[in-house]
């Protein structure tokens, strides 16, 4: 668990799905990471979320807030074998959905920064990466907060992503 100011970060936990479910569904959420999901397709995800913490020892978290513990969102680090390459497949990867309600008020760079530091108190610092849809420009500022730098461009899923490093 990490705790920041404003939230509370757990593992993420087949109990979260109700909540991760919700925020699936919705069409702002989902815009530039694959449409609405189904619950099926929600399920999958969230027991690939958990088995990852199975295997490595960390994964996504799920936030809530602090005070009166309203479900955020989702943010960690992961390997989803996205099948891009030496330059980033080998490579932690930063990932982050926050809900509707949510964006737009500091959770994400709160949230992705505690796991940061988190993940690399208890790993050598390194490089860690992600991608985002180029016209998802939110998203594409907070990984500029967080210290990402744009360093390829490649297609995911029939679509174009930008794929960025950040240096430990």
């Amino acid at each position: 668990m990490i705790v920041t100011e404003r939230l509370i970060l757990t593992p993420c936990a087949l109990s979260d799905f109700d909540d991760c479910n919700v925020m699936r569904s919705d069409p702002k959420v989902m815009a530039f990471i694959g449409g609405n999901a189904l619950p099926e397709d929600t399920w999958i995800k969230l027991l690939r979320n958990v088995g990852h913490w199975t295997s490595f020892g960390y994964g996504l978290f799920t936030l809530r807030e602090k005070q009166g513990g309203r479900y955020v969102g989702e943010v960690g680090l992961a390997h989803f074998h996205r099948g891009l390459g030496d330059r980033f497949d080998p490579f932690p990867e930063g990932a982050w959905a926050l809900a509707s309600a949510a964006q737009g008020k500091g959770y994400g760079t709160e949230a992705l920064e505690a796991v940061h530091d988190w993940f690399f108190e208890r790993r050598d610092r390194g490089r860690t990466v992600c991608i985002i849809d180029p016209a998802n420009t939110p998203s594409l500022r907070l990984g500029e907060r967080l210290g990402y730098r744009p360093f390829g461009q490649a297609e995911y899923r029939g679509k174009p992503v930008t794929m960025l490093e950040r240096l430990g």
